[in-house]
């Protein structure tokens, strides 16, 4: 059978798309989990929308996992350490955004709790350096209740932030 599908938002014409088999959907999968580590829920939405019905999509994430495509607890290792290392968010907001995933509470809490202590702290340090260049040497209360706030807003702890602003 055949899906119809708008060719662009708000326009009438349409084009017809073919519906994939569950073979072409496991391939196609396989091929989305290769680009970089996926969680199940990531998995489940493009299945989703490409159309699959929910007992094949459990097929087929269960064969994505059984032959290695799918481990969550790499997906969470990866994903903490991308986040701290890239994009220096701290473990509150990674904690969130992983349980927005819906993964598995405990190798949420193992791959946080291998973060670098050292790593982390640099990315904590550069954080707040950033934020100070920007705002221009001000060393007053408001200045720091701005960095404070900046740095909470990336996720980190508030007692680590004042150690690390009362540091540097």
């Amino acid at each position: 059978s055949k899906q119809t599908v708008p060719l662009k938002h708000g326009s009438n014409e349409i084009r017809t798309m073919k519906e994939l088999t569950p073979g072409e959907a496991l391939n196609k999968a396989a091929a989305y989990c290769t680009l970089c580590e996926r969680c199940v829920s990531e998995v489940t939405a493009k299945l989703t929308a490409w159309g699959m019905p929910a007992s094949e999509q459990q097929k087929i994430i269960g064969r994505l996992q059984q032959e290695g495509f799918i481990d969550e607890a790499r997906y969470c290792r990866a994903f903490v350490n991308d986040k701290v290392r890239f994009n220096r968010w701290g473990r509150i907001k990674i904690r969130a955004a992983l349980s927005e995933k819906r993964l598995p509470r405990e190798l949420v809490s193992e791959a946080i709790d291998n973060i670098n202590e050292e790593e982390y702290m640099a990315s904590l340090a550069e954080v707040i350096a950033t934020k100070r260049r920007e705002l221009k040497g001000k060393e007053d209360y408001a200045a720091q209740q701005k960095i404070m706030r900046y740095a909470a807003s990336r996720g980190f702890e508030p007692s680590l932030i004042m150690k690390a602003i009362n540091y540097s």
